[in-house]
Protein backbone atom coordinates (compact mmCIF):
# COMPACT_ATOMS: atom_id res chain seq x y z
CA UNK A 1 0.00 0.00 0.00
CA UNK A 2 3.08 2.22 0.68
CA UNK A 3 4.50 1.18 -2.62
CA UNK A 4 1.20 2.69 -4.78
CA UNK A 5 1.15 5.82 -2.90
CA UNK A 6 4.14 6.59 -4.08
CA UNK A 7 3.74 6.12 -7.16
CA UNK A 8 0.27 7.60 -7.26
CA UNK A 9 2.19 10.90 -5.75
CA UNK A 10 5.09 10.83 -8.37
CA UNK A 11 2.40 10.13 -11.48
CA UNK A 12 -0.16 13.11 -10.30
CA UNK A 13 3.11 15.25 -10.21
CA UNK A 14 5.14 14.36 -12.55
CA UNK A 15 6.87 16.87 -15.06
CA UNK A 16 8.76 16.51 -18.06
CA UNK A 17 12.80 17.46 -18.36
CA UNK A 18 12.94 20.84 -18.91
CA UNK A 19 9.44 22.02 -18.54
CA UNK A 20 8.81 25.38 -16.85
CA UNK A 21 5.66 25.39 -14.17
CA UNK A 22 3.18 28.15 -15.07
CA UNK A 23 4.01 31.74 -14.15
CA UNK A 24 2.17 34.51 -14.46
CA UNK A 25 3.04 35.24 -17.80
CA UNK A 26 1.04 32.98 -19.04
CA UNK A 27 -2.60 34.80 -18.89
CA UNK A 28 -5.62 33.90 -20.17
CA UNK A 29 -5.70 35.69 -23.04
CA UNK A 30 -2.31 34.37 -24.09
CA UNK A 31 -3.50 30.59 -23.54
CA UNK A 32 -6.63 31.46 -25.95
CA UNK A 33 -4.87 33.01 -28.02
CA UNK A 34 -2.66 29.52 -28.39
CA UNK A 35 -5.62 27.37 -28.20
CA UNK A 36 -7.03 29.55 -31.22
CA UNK A 37 -4.10 29.29 -33.21
CA UNK A 38 -3.92 25.56 -32.70
CA UNK A 39 -6.98 25.20 -33.71
CA UNK A 40 -6.38 26.47 -37.21
CA UNK A 41 -3.11 24.18 -37.30
CA UNK A 42 -5.39 21.55 -36.59
CA UNK A 43 -7.60 22.47 -39.58
CA UNK A 44 -4.33 23.42 -42.38
CA UNK A 45 -2.79 19.78 -41.27
CA UNK A 46 -5.54 17.98 -41.91
CA UNK A 47 -6.50 19.67 -45.73
CA UNK A 48 -3.35 18.49 -46.34
CA UNK A 49 -3.23 14.92 -44.83
CA UNK A 50 -6.56 14.02 -45.89
CA UNK A 51 -8.70 11.15 -43.56
CA UNK A 52 -6.40 11.20 -40.61
CA UNK A 53 -8.07 13.60 -38.13
CA UNK A 54 -7.24 10.66 -35.67
CA UNK A 55 -3.50 10.55 -36.25
CA UNK A 56 -2.90 14.00 -37.02
CA UNK A 57 -5.01 14.80 -33.90
CA UNK A 58 -1.99 12.13 -31.93
CA UNK A 59 0.50 13.55 -33.47
CA UNK A 60 0.02 17.06 -32.45
CA UNK A 61 -0.46 15.57 -28.69
CA UNK A 62 3.13 13.71 -29.08
CA UNK A 63 4.32 17.15 -29.27
CA UNK A 64 1.78 18.89 -27.23
CA UNK A 65 3.25 16.29 -24.51
CA UNK A 66 6.69 16.74 -24.98
CA UNK A 67 7.26 13.24 -26.30
CA UNK A 68 8.36 11.66 -29.98
CA UNK A 69 6.65 9.92 -32.37
CA UNK A 70 7.21 6.25 -34.37
CA UNK A 71 5.14 6.07 -37.55
CA UNK A 72 4.79 2.57 -38.48
CA UNK A 73 3.48 1.92 -42.06
CA UNK A 74 4.07 1.11 -45.68
CA UNK A 75 5.84 4.10 -47.80
CA UNK A 76 3.64 6.02 -49.60
CA UNK A 77 0.71 6.48 -47.49
CA UNK A 78 1.59 10.38 -46.17
CA UNK A 79 4.02 10.08 -43.46
CA UNK A 80 6.47 12.48 -44.31
CA UNK A 81 3.77 14.86 -45.48
CA UNK A 82 2.62 14.86 -42.46
CA UNK A 83 5.67 15.41 -40.83
CA UNK A 84 6.55 18.72 -43.38
CA UNK A 85 2.94 19.97 -42.58
CA UNK A 86 2.98 19.97 -38.72
CA UNK A 87 6.38 21.91 -38.99
CA UNK A 88 5.22 24.53 -41.47
CA UNK A 89 2.31 24.98 -39.67
CA UNK A 90 3.84 25.60 -36.78
CA UNK A 91 6.44 27.85 -37.92
CA UNK A 92 9.17 25.30 -36.58
CA UNK A 93 13.16 24.55 -37.57
CA UNK A 94 12.58 21.14 -39.90
CA UNK A 95 15.21 18.84 -40.89
CA UNK A 96 14.49 15.60 -42.48
CA UNK A 97 17.37 12.95 -42.82
CA UNK A 98 16.97 9.49 -44.59
CA UNK A 99 18.23 6.86 -42.52
CA UNK A 100 20.29 4.21 -44.88
CA UNK A 101 22.86 1.77 -44.41
CA UNK A 102 26.12 3.70 -44.73
CA UNK A 103 24.70 6.65 -42.56
CA UNK A 104 27.00 7.60 -39.55
CA UNK A 105 26.67 8.87 -36.18
CA UNK A 106 28.24 11.79 -37.37
CA UNK A 107 25.48 12.12 -39.94
CA UNK A 108 23.40 13.18 -37.47
CA UNK A 109 24.81 14.87 -34.62
CA UNK A 110 27.45 17.05 -36.32
CA UNK A 111 31.53 16.64 -36.28
CA UNK A 112 34.39 18.84 -35.12
CA UNK A 113 37.00 19.95 -38.43
CA UNK A 114 39.96 21.85 -37.50
CA UNK A 115 39.95 25.30 -38.67
CA UNK A 116 44.03 26.26 -40.16
CA UNK A 117 42.90 29.90 -40.20
CA UNK A 118 42.57 29.39 -35.75
CA UNK A 119 43.78 26.40 -35.54
CA UNK A 120 41.63 24.88 -33.54
CA UNK A 121 38.61 22.56 -33.81
CA UNK A 122 35.15 23.89 -35.14
CA UNK A 123 32.40 22.23 -34.40
CA UNK A 124 29.69 21.80 -37.27
CA UNK A 125 25.95 21.48 -36.69
CA UNK A 126 24.44 18.33 -37.69
CA UNK A 127 20.49 18.29 -38.64
CA UNK A 128 19.41 17.20 -35.51
CA UNK A 129 19.66 20.96 -34.13
CA UNK A 130 16.20 21.62 -35.10
CA UNK A 131 12.57 22.05 -33.94
CA UNK A 132 11.23 18.92 -35.86
CA UNK A 133 13.41 16.17 -37.45
CA UNK A 134 11.89 13.58 -39.37
CA UNK A 135 14.18 10.51 -39.09
CA UNK A 136 12.54 8.66 -42.31
CA UNK A 137 12.41 4.90 -42.52
CA UNK A 138 14.51 4.81 -39.26
CA UNK A 139 14.88 1.07 -39.64
CA UNK A 140 17.00 1.14 -42.24
CA UNK A 141 20.06 2.38 -40.37
CA UNK A 142 22.19 0.21 -38.69
CA UNK A 143 22.23 0.22 -34.51
CA UNK A 144 25.24 2.35 -34.82
CA UNK A 145 23.68 5.13 -36.55
CA UNK A 146 20.04 4.68 -34.47
CA UNK A 147 22.28 4.75 -31.20
CA UNK A 148 22.83 8.51 -31.93
CA UNK A 149 19.24 9.44 -31.43
CA UNK A 150 19.14 7.73 -27.71
CA UNK A 151 20.68 10.90 -25.90
CA UNK A 152 18.97 13.87 -28.18
CA UNK A 153 15.71 11.90 -27.77
CA UNK A 154 15.95 11.66 -23.76
CA UNK A 155 17.98 14.34 -22.84
CA UNK A 156 17.66 16.88 -24.88
CA UNK A 157 20.75 17.39 -25.61
CA UNK A 158 24.11 16.27 -27.71
CA UNK A 159 27.13 15.24 -25.97
CA UNK A 160 30.23 15.21 -28.51
CA UNK A 161 34.19 15.51 -28.24
CA UNK A 162 33.54 15.62 -24.25
CA UNK A 163 31.15 19.30 -24.54
CA UNK A 164 27.39 18.70 -24.44
CA UNK A 165 25.35 21.06 -26.58
CA UNK A 166 21.50 21.67 -25.76
CA UNK A 167 19.03 21.14 -28.49
CA UNK A 168 16.22 23.50 -29.61
CA UNK A 169 13.16 24.14 -27.34
CA UNK A 170 10.86 22.15 -28.39
CA UNK A 171 12.07 19.15 -29.94
CA UNK A 172 10.56 16.46 -31.29
CA UNK A 173 11.45 13.78 -33.31
CA UNK A 174 8.99 12.24 -35.57
CA UNK A 175 10.50 8.69 -37.28
CA UNK A 176 9.01 6.77 -39.77
CA UNK A 177 9.44 2.73 -39.68
CA UNK A 178 8.63 0.71 -42.69
CA UNK A 179 7.34 -2.82 -41.21
CA UNK A 180 9.67 -5.20 -40.44
CA UNK A 181 9.13 -7.89 -43.31
CA UNK A 182 10.78 -5.73 -45.71
CA UNK A 183 14.38 -5.80 -47.17
CA UNK A 184 16.68 -4.15 -45.40
CA UNK A 185 15.31 -3.25 -42.37
CA UNK A 186 16.85 -3.77 -39.29
CA UNK A 187 14.58 -4.08 -35.93
CA UNK A 188 14.51 -1.02 -33.59
CA UNK A 189 16.16 -2.73 -30.08
CA UNK A 190 13.86 -2.01 -27.05
CA UNK A 191 15.93 1.06 -25.77
CA UNK A 192 14.83 2.65 -28.76
CA UNK A 193 11.36 2.07 -28.81
CA UNK A 194 11.03 3.28 -25.25
CA UNK A 195 12.37 6.72 -26.25
CA UNK A 196 9.09 7.10 -28.17
CA UNK A 197 6.15 8.21 -26.93
CA UNK A 198 3.81 6.79 -29.15
CA UNK A 199 3.40 4.37 -31.90
CA UNK A 200 1.05 5.26 -34.78
CA UNK A 201 -0.32 3.96 -38.43
CA UNK A 202 -1.70 5.89 -40.75
CA UNK A 203 -2.88 3.31 -43.14
CA UNK A 204 -4.75 3.92 -46.44
CA UNK A 205 -7.29 7.03 -46.73
CA UNK A 206 -10.83 5.95 -47.41
CA UNK A 207 -12.53 6.28 -50.48
CA UNK A 208 -13.76 9.41 -50.08
CA UNK A 209 -10.21 10.97 -48.83
CA UNK A 210 -8.60 9.10 -51.96
CA UNK A 211 -11.14 10.96 -54.49
CA UNK A 212 -10.00 14.41 -53.00
CA UNK A 213 -6.35 13.25 -53.09
CA UNK A 214 -6.33 12.65 -56.44
CA UNK A 215 -8.64 15.02 -58.07
CA UNK A 216 -6.96 18.30 -55.70
CA UNK A 217 -3.99 19.82 -56.16
CA UNK A 218 -0.64 18.14 -55.86
CA UNK A 219 0.38 17.92 -52.09
CA UNK A 220 4.53 19.14 -52.46
CA UNK A 221 2.40 22.55 -54.07
CA UNK A 222 0.14 22.78 -51.32
CA UNK A 223 3.34 22.31 -48.69
CA UNK A 224 4.78 25.00 -49.74
CA UNK A 225 2.10 27.55 -49.70
CA UNK A 226 1.41 26.77 -46.06
CA UNK A 227 1.98 29.41 -43.88
CA UNK A 228 2.82 29.29 -40.00
CA UNK A 229 -0.32 29.75 -37.89
CA UNK A 230 1.44 30.00 -34.19
CA UNK A 231 4.93 31.02 -32.82
CA UNK A 232 7.29 28.96 -30.26
CA UNK A 233 5.99 31.21 -27.52
CA UNK A 234 2.61 29.84 -28.03
CA UNK A 235 3.57 26.32 -28.35
CA UNK A 236 5.29 26.64 -24.97
CA UNK A 237 2.35 27.94 -23.49
CA UNK A 238 0.45 24.99 -24.63
CA UNK A 239 2.78 22.67 -23.08
CA UNK A 240 2.87 23.85 -20.21
CA UNK A 241 -0.68 24.36 -19.71
CA UNK A 242 -0.85 20.56 -20.66
CA UNK A 243 1.40 19.58 -17.99
CA UNK A 244 -1.07 21.23 -15.67
CA UNK A 245 -4.43 19.29 -16.61
CA UNK A 246 -5.70 18.26 -13.63
CA UNK A 247 -5.50 14.19 -12.89
CA UNK A 248 -8.38 12.90 -10.16
CA UNK A 249 -6.98 10.29 -7.86
CA UNK A 250 -9.79 7.93 -9.25
CA UNK A 251 -8.14 8.15 -12.60
CA UNK A 252 -4.90 7.80 -11.20
CA UNK A 253 -6.99 4.22 -9.49
CA UNK A 254 -7.70 3.67 -13.30
CA UNK A 255 -4.05 4.03 -14.47
CA UNK A 256 -2.42 1.58 -11.53
CA UNK A 257 -5.31 -1.15 -12.34
CA UNK A 258 -3.83 -1.04 -16.01
CA UNK A 259 0.16 -1.25 -14.78
CA UNK A 260 -0.96 -4.17 -12.57
CA UNK A 261 -2.96 -5.96 -15.01
CA UNK A 262 -0.02 -5.93 -17.85
CA UNK A 263 2.04 -7.44 -15.03
CA UNK A 264 0.15 -10.05 -13.92
CA UNK A 265 -0.84 -11.62 -17.05
CA UNK A 266 0.67 -14.58 -18.07
CA UNK A 267 0.81 -13.90 -21.89
CA UNK A 268 3.12 -10.85 -21.50
CA UNK A 269 6.80 -11.58 -21.13
CA UNK A 270 6.89 -8.35 -18.88
CA UNK A 271 4.44 -6.05 -17.45
CA UNK A 272 4.94 -2.05 -18.20
CA UNK A 273 7.64 0.38 -16.60
CA UNK A 274 6.57 3.15 -14.36
CA UNK A 275 8.26 5.29 -17.25
CA UNK A 276 5.59 3.94 -19.59
CA UNK A 277 2.70 5.12 -17.06
CA UNK A 278 4.54 8.36 -16.75
CA UNK A 279 4.32 8.94 -20.53
CA UNK A 280 1.03 7.57 -20.74
CA UNK A 281 -0.36 10.88 -18.79
CA UNK A 282 1.39 13.00 -20.15
CA UNK A 283 -0.12 11.70 -23.58
CA UNK A 284 -3.23 11.47 -21.55
CA UNK A 285 -3.11 15.35 -20.48
CA UNK A 286 -2.26 16.68 -24.15
CA UNK A 287 -5.18 14.27 -25.49
CA UNK A 288 -7.92 16.29 -22.75
CA UNK A 289 -6.57 19.10 -23.76
CA UNK A 290 -7.03 18.63 -27.52
CA UNK A 291 -10.65 17.75 -26.23
CA UNK A 292 -11.08 21.33 -25.17
CA UNK A 293 -11.57 19.85 -21.62
CA UNK A 294 -10.08 21.02 -18.17
CA UNK A 295 -9.60 17.75 -16.77
CA UNK A 296 -8.45 14.45 -17.70
CA UNK A 297 -11.04 11.33 -18.43
CA UNK A 298 -10.77 7.94 -18.91
CA UNK A 299 -11.80 8.36 -22.81
CA UNK A 300 -9.05 10.28 -22.84
CA UNK A 301 -6.71 7.92 -21.35
CA UNK A 302 -7.98 5.11 -23.67
CA UNK A 303 -7.97 7.54 -26.64
CA UNK A 304 -3.99 6.63 -26.25
CA UNK A 305 -3.47 3.49 -24.70
CA UNK A 306 -3.04 1.62 -27.66
CA UNK A 307 -0.33 4.23 -29.10
CA UNK A 308 1.50 4.90 -25.89
CA UNK A 309 1.53 1.28 -24.99
CA UNK A 310 1.49 -0.90 -27.82
CA UNK A 311 5.13 -0.94 -29.08
CA UNK A 312 6.48 -1.56 -25.15
CA UNK A 313 4.32 -4.74 -24.87
CA UNK A 314 5.40 -8.10 -25.59
CA UNK A 315 3.85 -11.16 -25.69
CA UNK A 316 5.01 -14.94 -25.04
CA UNK A 317 4.50 -16.18 -27.92
CA UNK A 318 4.78 -14.66 -31.00
CA UNK A 319 1.18 -15.72 -31.96
CA UNK A 320 -0.02 -12.66 -29.41
CA UNK A 321 -0.31 -9.12 -31.32
CA UNK A 322 -0.08 -6.39 -28.73
CA UNK A 323 -3.28 -5.23 -30.16
CA UNK A 324 -4.87 -8.23 -28.92
CA UNK A 325 -3.80 -6.84 -25.55
CA UNK A 326 -4.89 -3.42 -25.76
CA UNK A 327 -8.01 -4.65 -26.00
CA UNK A 328 -8.12 -7.13 -23.44
CA UNK A 329 -6.80 -4.20 -20.96
CA UNK A 330 -9.42 -2.26 -21.84
CA UNK A 331 -12.25 -5.13 -21.40
CA UNK A 332 -11.06 -5.82 -18.09
CA UNK A 333 -10.24 -3.04 -15.89
CA UNK A 334 -13.07 -1.54 -14.93
CA UNK A 335 -13.32 2.24 -15.39
CA UNK A 336 -13.91 3.94 -12.07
Amino acid sequence: MQRDSLLKSILSSVKAPGTAPVTNTDTDKELQDATEALHRVIAQVNAIVLGKEAPVKLTLAGLLARGHLLIEDMPGVGKTTLAHAVARSLGLSFQRIQFTSDLLPADILGTSVFDRDTSSFRFHAGPIFSHLILADEVNRATPKAQSALLEAMEERQVTLDGDTRALPDPFFVIATQNPSTQVGTYPLPESQLDRFLMRIQLGFPDARAERALLAGDDRREMLARISPLMNLAQLSCLQRAVRNMHVSDALLDYVQAILAHTRSHPDLKHGLSPRCVVFLLHAARAMSFLNTRTFVVPEDLQAVLGPVIGHRLQGSTASNSTESFVRKILGSVPIP
